[in-house]
């Protein structure tokens, strides 16, 4: 069953406990973390205690996607902070497999990510450190950007390149009710959606029209 992570990036932050709890209320199956650094990435975020004030009004997980270089140092912040699954970025370090393996021998979900311009073939030496595969749908750093159409073919690939292994896709950027179907055909299994959900008027009903 298709995964719906809503990307907090696009919430009211004046209001980031209800919002919280209003996509849990709509369904949600876990909350997208997006941190930026302004280096990696040219945007700023969140921080250690905005993640912590989310994991203390949470009762599903925390889906932290670092954009941040370096990310080696935070690992264990990230998770003392309240986090299930974090993801890092291949391009970000010369060493990925060593954060991989910090991150599962925490206890946690182990995921990597990959820019649009980053060739799939960089995953499979990575394959048996990775629970989750974060190919990144528009070039980060920004919410509501326009998908890049060509990130389907990727997927499709990809859950070639993946075969047997028990890895789960996750799609992050430009998702919307248009392009959901073709992304869960092309074999993507987590889904986050930032503007489509919340700038929705009801986000139960946005979450259930990704989902089907």
């Amino acid at each position: 069953m298709t995964q719906i992570a809503p990307s907090l990036l696009a919430c009211d932050f004046g209001n980031l406990e209800a919002e919280v709890c209003a996509v849990e209320a709509g369904g949600a199956d876990m909350h997208h973390i997006d941190i930026m650094d302004g280096h990696f990435v040219p945007n700023l975020s969140f921080g250690l205690p905005v993640v912590e004030a989310i994991a203390r009004a949470a009762s599903i997980p925390l889906d932290v996607h670092l954009m941040i270089e370096p990310y080696e140092p935070y690992l264990d912040a990230f998770r003392d902070a309240g986090a299930h699954r974090i993801a890092v970025h291949v391009e970000a370090s010369p060493h990925p497999h060593r954060a991989l393996q910090a991150i599962r021998d925490m206890g946690l979900v182990a995921g990597l990510a990959l820019n649009p311009g980053t060739p799939l073939e960089t995953v499979m030496p990575l394959l048996n450190s990775v629970d989750q595969v974060v190919l990144m749908s528009v070039n980060p750093g920004f919410g509501g950007q326009r998908f890049i159409p060509e990130t389907l073919e990727r997927v499709a690939q990809l859950r070639s390149m993946i075969g047997d292994w028990s890895i789960d896709i996750e799609i992050d950027g430009g998702v919307g009710e248009g392009n959901a179907r073709d992304l869960i055909n092309a074999g993507a299994t987590i889904l986050v959606a930032g503007t489509s959900v919340f700038k929705a008027e009801d986000y139960g009903t946005a979450i259930a029209a990704l989902r089907a």
